[in-house]
């Protein structure tokens, strides 16, 4: 099967249709808010939280600039970790050496405290290495 489109009530499985890479049509708070996370400024969009709430997993937009770069760089720079990418709508779990590439949308792990301080590295220029 070579196209799949679901049509979803419920906005949390939505959510878990998109993650599996599943275009979806959902109810309008969920269509919207997704219209609104591609007008709004850059930052990141908290995905999962451990059950202690200490650890997030998050959505981040990236400066183009950070496009030819290895994922090593932006966690050494950011102090998250990639925890996946999604490229053409599959997920892959990079290694340190793995190449970001324009239109990759990146997730990571980071403390949720550090949050605002890894999306504030992401969304500008990233410093000459």
């Amino acid at each position: 099967m070579d196209n799949v489109v679901a049509r979803i009530y419920d906005p949390h499985r939505a959510e878990i249709y998109q993650r599996l890479g599943i275009p979806t049509v959902a109810t309008v708070r969920w269509t919207a808010d997704q219209v609104l996370r591609r007008m709004l400024p850059m930052g990141a969009t908290d995905e999962y939280r451990d059950a202690s709430g200490q650890i997030v997993m998050a959505q981040v937009d990236l400066h183009p600039g950070w496009t030819g770069r290895p994922v090593s760089h932006l966690e050494e720079a950011t102090g998250a970790r990639v925890a996946y990418l999604t490229r053409y709508g599959d997920g892959i779990l990079p290694t340190p050496s793995s190449v970001i590439q324009e239109n990759d949308v990146v997730h990571v792990l980071a403390p949720a405290t550090e949050l605002t301080k890894v999306e504030r590295i992401c969304t500008r220029v990233p410093e000459v290495n």
